[in-house]
């Protein structure tokens, strides 16, 4: 563990029952086979005085954690390098062990001019399952709504951390979405979803 005054690794945080970090630098990559492996990863933790501890984290890999680039493109686990960013959303269950494991669920590869990504949380005013888009927000008022582009890789959770179809979304569900930082100019805007969580 070193320190650091001066370091834009994330940092975690908890959704539900789901961790997330931005920003965290790739330490190591190991694949197994196509679809599993690890990635290690080193994030920020603040500590009293300003000071950041540079902490290691082990992200397992299988055939259900999805890694995508930084514009929802399908990526394998062969294509994260030593040195990249990655932003990740991963179990909340970790093991104890000296670097701590946990479960990936979405790797999303950073390139330097990539902004991080965002959280929405809202309710679903309606699900488009022919054009694959969710719409958050307001029913009354599209100036405050949100439309997701729900592409192949996007991971939907049901309030039971069960993988679920888009169109099992109902209106009025409360959802978290992670999704691209930048959005449309149209109205609604719109961005891609990368993860949605039922709450």
């Amino acid at each position: 563990m070193s320190i650091n005054f001066a370091d834009d690794r994330g940092t975690i945080s908890q959704i539900g029952n789901v961790m997330r970090v931005q920003n965290a630098f790739v330490e190591e990559v190991s694949v197994t086979d196509r679809n599993s492996g690890f990635v290690l990863i080193s994030h920020a933790v603040r500590k009293p005085r300003n000071m950041i501890s540079i902490e290691n984290l082990r992200l397992n890999v299988n055939r259900n954690t999805t890694i995508i680039s930084p514009l929802g493109r399908p990526m394998q686990l062969r294509d994260i390098r030593v040195g990249m960013r990655v932003d990740a959303l991963f179990s909340s269950a970790m093991t104890r062990s000296i670097p701590p494991q946990a479960s990936a669920f979405l790797i999303v590869a950073r390139t330097q001019r990539q902004p991080p990504t965002s959280v929405t949380t809202d309710r679903v005013v309606s699900v488009d399952t022919r054009n694959n888009f969710l719409y958050t927000g307001n029913p009354r008022n599209i100036n405050r709504q949100m439309r997701f582009y729900i592409s192949d890789s996007t991971i939907i959770l049901g309030r039971n951390g069960n993988q679920i179809s888009l169109r099992s979304l109902r209106p009025g569900q409360m959802v978290r979405v992670t999704h691209a930082n930048f959005q449309t100019a149209s109205i609604p805007p719109q961005s891609t979803a990368f993860y949605v969580q039922v709450l």
